[in-house]
C-alpha cells in the first residue's frame, strides 16, 4: 500500500484529473440514488399541493402512486439512453467533450428541479429529473474510460476503481445533505435536487485545461505529438516512451480496423470471451443482492427495535462501511489483481448470503439475531466495496482496445440500467413470496460468476492492451488454431514444394 501511495503521489496532475473527474462523474450518481429517498416525503406533498391549486381537490392515492413512480422511473429512462447514445458519442467527439457536455446537461437538471416549487409545477421535476438521468448514464461510463486511457499501466487499476469511490462518497453525500438538519427540510428539497448542479460546474470550470485522452488522440485522431503532450500534462517528468510503444502498437494492429458498432462487436470472433465476461460482470452486480440489501437495510433495523428516526443515521454508517471499503479496493487492487478480488469477493458475499437468510429465519426465536443480521449485511458491503465493485470497473476498461471500447461499454451501461429496473419491479414481489429465503437466488447467482471468473478471466494487472488480447485469443482461438496452420500449409504450394 504505501508504494502504490509513493507512486500515486509522483503522478500530481492525474490525481488532480481523478478528482475533477471523480466529483463530475460517479459522484452524481451516488448522490442522485441516494438523496431521491430523503426528498420523497416533500415531492409527495408538493405533488399533492399542486394538483389542489389545480383542480380544486386532493389526489388520489394512486395517481399520487403513478406520479411518484414516474419522477423515480424517469431518472432511470434517461439514464438508459444516456448510456446507449454514450458509445458513438465518445467514439465521434471524444471523453472530454462528451463528459463536459453530460455536466452541462445536470447544471440544466439542477436549475429546472431547483425552481420548480417556485413555479408550482411537477413537469418540470420529470423534465430535470430526465436530463439527470441522461447525464448520468453519459458520465457513469465514460469516468471510468477516461480514467483508465489518461493513467500509466502500473497505476491504471488505482485510478479506474476510484470511480467505485466517488460513487461512494456521492451517495454518502446524498444521505447527509439530505437529512432534515440541512437539506431535508420542507423548505430547502429544492436546493437538495439541485445540489448535483453544484458538483457539474466545478467539472465545467475545471476540465477544459486538461487534454484529451492520449489514447484517443493517436488512435482516433492520429495526432502522435498531441498524444506525446499529453501524456506530459498528466504524467509530469515520469516515463512514458513504454506507454507510447504500447500505443503504437496498438495503433499498427488497429491500422486496418475501424471503430466498431453493436453488431460488428457482437459478431468479431476475437472478442467472443471478453463479451462473455462482460455480461457475466454486468449481469452479476445487479444480481449479487447489493441493490437488495440496500433496500432490505431499513426493515432489518426496525427489525432490531431502532427508533424510525435513527434509522437514517445507521443507513449512513451501512454507506460510510462502503465507503471506507472502496478507498482500501484502490489501494489494494494492484497487489493483489483483479481476478483474485473478483472470484474471492463474490465467494464471501455468497457466503454472507446465506448468514444473512439463517439469521433472519432465526429472527423470532432469538432477540440479538437482528444485531447479528446488521453486522452480516455491513460485512457483505465492505466486501462489495473492497472487491467486485472496483475490479469489475476496471476490467471494463481493460478487456476491449480502442475500437471496441466505446460500443462495449454502452452494452455493459445499457445491461445495468435493464437490471436496476429489473430489480427494482421483481424484488419486492420475490420478498412477499419467499421472504428472507429470496436471497439464495442471489447467492446462487455470486457462486456461479464466482467459478467462471477463477476458470476462465485471465488477469489483467500491470498489462498492455495487446497483451490481454493475447490472453483472451487462447479463449477466443483454442480450437481453430490447427485447422488454420492446416490450411496455410495447404495453400501455400512453395512451402509444400520445400516440405
Amino acid at each position: 500500500m504505501a508504494l502504490i501511495f509513493w507512486d500515486v503521489i509522483q503522478y500530481r496532475r492525474l490525481l488532480l484529473m481523478v478528482v475533477i473527474l471523480g466529483i463530475g462523474g460517479s459522484l452524481q450518481v451516488g448522490f442522485q440514488g441516494s438523496m431521491i429517498t430523503y426528498a420523497s416525503v416533500h415531492i409527495k406533498e408538493f405533488i399533492n399541493e399542486t394538483w389542489l391549486e389545480r383542480f380544486g381537490h386532493s389526489v388520489r392515492p394512486s395517481t399520487l402512486t403513478l406520479l411518484w413512480s414516474s419522477v423515480v422511473s424517469i431518472f432511470g429512462l434517461g439514464g438508459l439512453l444516456g448510456s446507449m447514445s454514450s458509445g458513438c458519442l465518445a467514439a465521434k467527439y471524444g471523453k472530454k467533450k462528451c463528459f463536459l457536455g453530460s455536466n452541462v446537461l445536470m447544471v440544466a437538471s439542477a436549475f429546472l428541479l431547483g425552481f420548480s416549487k417556485m413555479a408550482r409545477s411537477v413537469e418540470l421535476i420529470l423534465v430535470g429529473r430526465f436530463l439527470c438521468g441522461i447525464s448520468t448514464g453519459v458520465c457513469i461510463l465514460l469516468h471510468p474510460q477516461y480514467l483508465g486511457e489518461v493513467s500509466p499501466k502500473k497505476l491504471r487499476g488505482f485510478t479506474t476503481s476510484t470511480a467505485s469511490m466517488f460513487w461512494c462518497l456521492g451517495k454518502v453525500l446524498g444521505q447527509v445533505m439530505g437529512l432534515r438538519e440541512l437539506l431535508g427540510s420542507e423548505a430547502l428539497w429544492p436546493v437538495l435536487l439541485a445540489f448535483s448542479g453544484a458538483t457539474a460546474l466545478v467539472s465545467l470550470l475545471t476540465l477544459p485545461f486538461f487534454p484529451e485522452s492520449p489514447p484517443h488522440l493517436l488512435l482516433h485522431r492520429g495526432d502522435e505529438e498531441g498524444c506525446v503532450k499529453a501524456m506530459k500534462t498528466f504524467w509530469g517528468k515520469q516515463p512514458h516512451r513504454a506507454e507510447l510503444d504500447d500505443l503504437q502498437k496498438e495503433q499498427a494492429a488497429l491500422s486496418s480496423a475501424q471503430s466498431k458498432g453493436f453488431l460488428e462487436l457482437v459478431k468479431e470472433p476475437s472478442l467472443r470471451w471478453q463479451l462473455y465476461m462482460l455480461f457475466v460482470l454486468a449481469v452479476t452486480t445487479q444480481l449479487s443482492g447489493i441493490q437488495a440489501i440496500y433496500s432490505y437495510t431499513f426493515e432489518v433495523l426496525q427489525a432490531a427495535g431502532f427508533h424510525l428516526e435513527q434509522i437514517p443515521y445507521l443507513a449512513l454508517g451501512v454507506s460510510l462501511c462502503e465507503l471506507l471499503s472502496a478507498v482500501l479496493c484502490s489501494f489494494i487492487i494492484e497487489r493483489f489483481g483483479r481476478k483474485v478480488l473478483l472470484w474471492a469477493g463474490y465467494a464471501l458475499m455468497g457466503t454472507m448470503l446465506a448468514g444473512i437468510t439463517l439469521a433472519l429465519s432465526l429472527q423470532p426465536w432469538f432477540s440479538w439475531m437482528p444485531y447479528c443480521c446488521l453486522s452480516l449485511i455491513f460485512c457483505f458491503v465492505f466486501t462489495f466495496g473492497m472487491g467486485p465493485a472496483g475490479a469489475t470497473i476496471s476490467l471494463r476498461m481493460e478487456i476491449f482496445d480502442q475500437s471496441s471500447r466505446a460500443p462495449a461499454f454502452a452494452i455493459s451501461g445499457t445491461l445495468s440500467w435493464v437490471g436496476v429496473f429489473v430489480i427494482g419491479m421483481v424484488f419486492p414481489l420475490m420478498m412477499e413470496n419467499f421472504r428472507q429465503f429470496s436471497f439464495l437466488i442471489f447467492m446462487g447467482t455470486l457462486y456461479t460468476s464466482g467459478f467462471i471468473i477463477y476458470f476462465f478471466l485471465p488477469e489483467t494487472k500491470k498489462k498492455s492492451i495487446l497483451e490481454i488480447q493475447e490472453e483472451f485469443d487462447k479463449l477466443n482461438f483454442k480450437k481453430k488454431q490447427i485447422p488454420v496452420l492446416e490450411a496455410k500449409l495447404t495453400k501455400d504450394p512453395e512451402l509444400c514444394t520445400k516440405l
